[in-house]
């Protein structure tokens, strides 16, 4: 039998309506660049599912009676008990997003001139390695580079290079592992546990320290259940606990598997590390028991981490990510397979085949949806991992033209997501009419956020 959601809705908030027109005049004068859109001129929101999700009246009763107190506060006691409940780390910090987090703890664990090693580092961790003065060195496992594979667990990072890399010349360098789970940058795909048990061992073998970047540790949970052997019957709460039990550290937004619209954490076991965390994030963020967030933040958070683990919960969630997929590709749209949870990435590459990488399909792909349906997502393609000269044309372009389509937690309904496929659809029925962009202003560090393009005229043959 087919779940349902296990929630009713009781407030609504009424979307924006636009003509094509509106659209267009809109997307010009933000530069076609999704991020500079107004929200106002955006009918169905995929950019990211970070902070965007619907809390629920018990989260919000929480934040109406939080305790704001500067120190020590009940909220953040609160707080403290839910994370410690779910990881068991001896120090935890409230921060005000996982950015922030980020930037702590690497600028700690890591030194100058050291690698960071990740099946995926996302952009914002990229460049806090980068800040920190490291080198951050992807190892995704060989079968994520075949999008059509079903193969369950292409989040993986690759053992062998890891081993290889940790035992070469470099491995001295090394200053961090760190996994991603799930693997945004690599399609939403789900981390195994059997492989988060092989890095632990490597990790241990080459005294190098093991963290996770765990933003989607529910959902990760819930896929290992559904696909890894040995995991049938647990619930995700115990697989999560598992997880975090083989890290040394982690980061995490709880914008996204807290569900809540602002909050992140940092974990540590190390005594000594924790305290340099602790006086960066004294120094920059707030003291250590509200860490940048109001007691109303850290309410919401902490009964959102109880919320996320339920089993109907993520059951529905899967489940609507799945029918997104299976319409998505009957509109004749192809998807990086198997199908996560938190979004889908469509093959912009393949579906604009006679786009050039220059002409950033994967950038196009989204600009036409906006164009056709109001719809807003984000291009991760040449444009987001390609390689620039200083006028700004593509020298190397990505391995891959993606767009993701991100899914917000409890927000839009099947017929929402049914509209943004109708809308792929009447895109695939001519997709030579996708016109090609070009990058007029690219500033060098997380340049998506920020640059500039212009759209190039369709020639008539």
């Amino acid at each position: 039998m087919k779940s349902f959601p296990p929630y009713r809705v009781q407030v609504v908030k009424a979307i924006p309506i636009t003509t094509r027109e509106e659209r267009e005049e809109a997307l010009a004068r933000a530069g076609y660049n999704m991020f500079d859109l107004p929200a106002n001129m955006v009918t169905i929101d995929l950019l990211t599912d970070s902070g965007t999700g619907a809390v629920s009246a018990a989260q919000e009763a929480g934040a109406a009676a939080a305790d704001r107190s500067y120190a020590g506060s009940d909220s953040w006691f609160r707080f403290k008990s839910a994370l410690e409940d779910l990881t068991s780390f001896p120090h935890l910090f409230p921060v005000h997003q996982g950015r922030a987090a980020e930037r702590i703890l690497f600028s700690t664990a890591l030194k100058p001139g050291q690698i960071s090693l990740s099946n995926t580092h996302f952009d914002t961790t990229r460049a806090n390695v980068e800040l920190a003065g490291a080198e951050a060195r992807d190892l995704p496992c060989p079968e994520a580079a075949d999008l059509d594979s079903r193969d369950p667990f292409k989040g993986n990072i690759d053992l062998g290079a890891l081993e290889e890399t940790l035992s070469g010349p470099d491995g001295s360098r090394v200053g961090q592992v760190l996994i991603t789970i799930t693997n945004n940058g690599g399609g939403g795909q789900p981390v195994s546990m059997a492989n988060l048990k092989a890095v632990r061992a490597l990790c241990d073998r080459f005294g190098v320290p093991f963290f996770l970047d765990a933003a989607r540790f529910a959902e990760n949970s819930w896929l290992i259940i559904q696909r890894e052997n040995g995991y049938v019957g647990k619930t995700p709460k115990e697989v999560a606990q598992e997880t975090f039990a083989l890290a040394d550290g982690f980061v995490a937004s709880l914008k996204k598997d807290a569900i809540s619209p602002m909050g992140a954490a940092i974990g540590v076991r190390d005594e000594q590390l924790a305290k340099q965390c602790e006086a960066i994030l004294i120094a920059t963020e707030g003291f250590r028991t509200y860490g940048g967030l109001g007691g109303h933040d850290l309410e919401r958070v902490a009964q959102g981490l109880q919320e996320v683990v339920d089993p109907d919960y993520l059951r529905n969630r899967a489940e609507e990510t799945a029918h997104f997929a299976r319409l998505i590709n009957e509109a004749g749209v192809d998807i990086v397979q198997p199908a996560g949870v938190h979004g889908l990435y469509l093959n912009a590459g393949r579906l604009l085949q006679h786009m050039p990488p220059h002409g950033f399909p994967g950038h196009a792909l989204a600009c036409e949806l906006y164009l056709a349906g109001g719809i807003r997502c984000a291009e991760l393609g040449s444009l987001y991992l390609g390689t620039f000269d200083d006028e700004h044309n593509l020298i190397s372009p990505a391995p891959f033209e993606l767009v993701r389509l991100a899914i917000p937690r409890r927000t839009y309904t099947l017929a929402h997501l049914e509209y943004v496929a109708d809308v792929l659809a009447s895109i695939a029925k001519n997709p030579e009419s996708v016109p090609e962009y070009r990058v007029t202003h690219a500033p060098q560090l997380l340049r998506h956020f920020n640059l500039k393009l212009r759209q190039v005229p369709r020639t008539v043959s």
